[in-house]
């Protein structure tokens, strides 16, 4: 991070831009992997359960071995390195929540992309 740091670039515009790019994907990359974390996990798991077991799938989407699942309570899910054979299996699931709970929700990292609605 102290290598791109915009500061270091004052006297160039072009490396300055350059710089604050590579800042932000730098702090992104570092919010994903505190997102993954276990003790973000662990702490967020009642929640994650509360979600899981009794708000239903509002929709769903796959992108590039990534599934999110949106939920009834406003809760947004990531599940990474999800087959696409198994998205497959989803999408011709007659009941979504039950095949996630047996195949989704505990199997694959996942991490917590948009909070529940406030009541």
């Amino acid at each position: 991070m102290k290598e791109f740091h915009p500061d270091k670039f004052q006297d160039n515009e072009e490396e300055k831009l350059a710089a604050e790019e590579k800042s932000k994907e730098l702090i992104n990359a570092y919010h994903f992997l505190v997102s993954v974390a276990p003790e973000t996990i662990q702490n967020a798991l009642p929640e994650y359960t509360a979600t899981v077991s009794t708000s239903q799938i509002l929709h769903f989407s796959y992108e590039k071995q990534v599934l999110q699942l949106n939920f009834v309570d406003g809760s947004s899910y990531e599940y990474f390195g999800v087959p696409k054979t198994l998205y497959i299996k989803l999408c011709n699931s007659d009941v979504p929540a039950r095949f996630c709970r047996r195949h989704v929700y505990y199997e694959f990292v996942y991490r917590k992309v948009s909070k529940a609605m406030e009541a």
